[in-house]
């Protein structure tokens, strides 16, 4: 497939501007940055890698870049962590490559050393950094780099380059962001070297720029090389913006660097961690200062790079108005990538609205990461099968076979919009007079609502294949009998329950106090049996309303099922709020408004004070479907299977619906 260049464009005439990027020349403004997709194979790039990629170039992205490709076996860290080292993986990225191009996009391959953040078990030895400072709380100490090691590295840097470039991709970028090894280097909080690697800036600074010069001098002048920064470590005795600003006008006048790549944080056991990755909690514009100042201070060097900027640019039109302040030459779009592979593509063709949208929600991406699984998507579950499940769209079928959904939640709509899609009759049926099912008492919840996207998106498709709304109205066996010749998908959810005390003290559900939050009183009490984002984020909502809240945790962290990609920045925001943590308690009883707590470390110990109402939710009981004597088929999806998270409601209706039988 040719490059599509756009000459101008209505409504996003910034996104759809040709570019140069070093030597090479980019169809538009919007590239997928480097992301961690745990799809490697044996330390190599694999077939998942072509597919998923070889979707996002045929989507429309002018530019990807590779996920961090391992530059020495002390980088390691896991089997699914890809390394451009082993004559091995030339061909395969060979074959990434000419995917990407055939579909008129263009790859780099992001190289890096992940210094002290590798798992040493994996390798069998102890991981590098520049000094012995873990980069978490459980973490062991990495072992300081000599002079030697340091060197090796950087030649391992080179050659690595040299190898992609042999591949055929079309540029290097060099990885001095996110706390890696380069940035441990630059760091004074991971730097506490007394040698010409440590102390003032310009020591620190060395390793980077060796490694810049070295990687420079293998590319040559003709071929394109940029870095990834972090503007802003976000962390005590970290990097901070003006020390970046410094650093990359260093970089810039010292070696030709074609672009700059501008990003934040670093992966600390501390809230940076929770930036880097930005939820829903995060407001979309939070970051952009730092691409604004890093582009000023570059105003000053004399062949300026390509700038480009990333974090919650989840939309084309907030990246269009990026783009149109004039800071930014390029808007990476990572999870929203993930989410909709053909974003760039809808929004060429003034179909935006029909994007799969980003919820900044963390469940598929981050959390599968920080699991090493493989990442999903909740809004998409095709994210990552794009092997298994080829179609770029949903395949049309010609069958009469009708499909009755029941239950309009996540994984009901979903269900329902894929089967009509299909062509599938289909009817949608909830005891409900709205759609949404639990999701939507997070219309009540500012840091939550991006949820309501999903929800809207879900709507859009139902209307659009015509699926038949049956609200209000309350699914029988009687009824699932009229469809023995067809499909019915079982979505019912749960039962919502609340912990049931000895004493016969009454304790809430969440959607009971969701009701009628004023009912509940100023003095509000949180049990957290489930440690996922349920109780945490109701506890925000209620203290951001003005009450007093405690969360009760028995196994002593909340939401203990949140990865760090945001469990560092929800801390931070519960102690913002005042809201008081009984760690390792138990709730034990509840009544005339006295609440008792057992302290569960020390034996016979309890404290007791006097609250308004108890929330105390535990998981819910599934509605299953009923018995039924059937020749056609019932599949059982959701929280009625069992009471889970939209993660799984999702995928469970998508896939289900994709595989009916006509």
């Amino acid at each position: 497939m040719e490059n599509v260049f756009v000459t101008q464009h209505e409504i996003y005439p910034h996104i759809f501007q040709s570019l140069k990027v070093g030597n090479v020349e980019v169809r538009n403004r919007i590239f997928v940055p480097a992301h961690t997709t745990n799809y490697g194979e044996d330390n190599l790039p694999s077939q998942r890698h072509l597919a998923y990629h070889r979707a996002r170039a045929a989507g429309g992205a002018g530019l990807i870049i590779f996920e961090g490709i391992r530059v020495h076996k002390s980088s390691l860290g896991r089997q699914q962590g890809v390394n451009g080292y082993q004559p091995e993986a030339i061909p395969r990225f060979r074959d990434i490559a000419k995917a990407v191009q055939g579909e008129g996009g263009r790859l780099f391959g992001q190289i890096l050393h992940l210094g002290r953040h590798i798992d040493g078990n994996f390798a069998r030895m102890a991981s590098w950094s520049a000094s012995s400072i873990p980069w978490t709380a459980t973490a062991p100490a990495p072992h300081p780099m000599t002079i030697g090691e340091i060197r090796m590295v950087v030649d391992a840097h080179a050659d690595v380059a040299t190898n992609l470039l042999e591949a055929g991709l079309d540029g290097i970028e060099l990885q001095l962001a996110h706390g890696h090894l380069l940035q441990q280097f630059l760091s004074p909080a991971a730097n506490k070297r007394e040698d010409e690697y440590g102390g003032p800036l310009e020591n620190r600074l060395r390793f980077a720029l060796e490694t810049a010069i070295a990687v420079r001098g293998v590319v040559g002048s003709d071929r394109t090389m940029g870095i990834r920064i972090s503007a802003d470590e976000f962390m005590q005795d970290g990097l901070e913006l003006a020390d970046m600003c410094d650093v990359v006008v260093r970089l810039a006048s010292a070696v030709q660097i074609d672009f700059v790549n501008i990003t934040h944080s670093a992966y600390h056991g501390s809230y940076t961690v929770s930036t880097q990755i930005a939820d829903m909690a995060f407001q979309n514009e939070q970051f952009r200062f730092l691409t604004d100042a890093i582009s000023d201070a570059l105003d000053n060097v004399s062949q300026k790079p390509i700038i480009m900027s990333v974090c919650r640019f989840n939309t084309v039109d907030l990246a269009e108005d990026m783009l149109s302040r004039g800071k930014a030459d390029m808007i990476g779009m990572a999870r929203a990538h993930v989410a909709d592979p053909a974003l760039v593509n809808k929004a060429r063709d003034n179909q935006a609205h029909e994007t799969l949208p980003c919820i900044g929600c963390n469940q598929g991406c981050a959390d599968m990461l920080a699991q090493s699984l493989a990442i999903s998507c909740l809004v998409n579950p095709r994210a990552g099968k794009e092997e298994e499940w080829p179609t770029p769209a949903v395949a049309k079928i010609d069958t009469k076979r009708p499909v009755l959904v029941v239950g309009a939640g996540p994984a009901g709509m979903e269900a329902a919009g894929i089967a009509a899609e299909r062509g599938f009759p289909t009817t949608l049926a909830d005891s409900n007079a709205v759609l949404g099912g639990t999701l939507s008492w997070l219309a009540k919840m500012p840091l939550r609502q991006e949820f309501l996207n999903l929800s809207d998106r879900q709507k859009l498709r139902l209307n659009q294949h015509k699926v038949c709304l049956d609200l209000e109205r309350t699914i029988l066996a009687e009824t699932l009998q009229e469809y023995q010749d067809g499909h019915v998908i079982w979505a019912g959810g749960a039962r919502a329950q609340s912990q049931t005390l000895l004493d016969g003290g009454e304790t809430l559900t969440l959607e009971a106090s969701l009701a009628d939050p004023e009912a509940l009183g100023d003095r509000v009490v949180l049990v957290d049996h489930l440690g996922t984002w349920s109780v945490a984020s109701v506890a925000e909502y209620l203290a951001d309303l003005g009450k007093k809240v405690w969360i009760v945790v028995p196994t002593g962290v909340v939401g203990w099922k949140i990865s760090i990609y945001s469990s560092f920045a929800l801390k931070h925001r519960l102690k913002s709020k005042n809201i008081q943590i009984l760690a390792g308690h138990s709730l034990e009883t509840y009544n005339n408004g006295l609440a008792t707590f057992d302290d569960l470390s020390i034996e016979g110990e309890t404290r007791s004070f006097h609250v308004d109402s108890v929330i105390a939710p535990v998981a819910g009981v599934p509605n299953t479907p009923p018995e039924i004597a059937s020749k056609g088929s019932l599949f059982n999806v959701g929280d009625s299977v069992s009471a889970r998270t939209a993660l799984e409601a999702v995928f469970e209706g998508h896939e289900t619906a994709l595989f009916l039988d006509p």
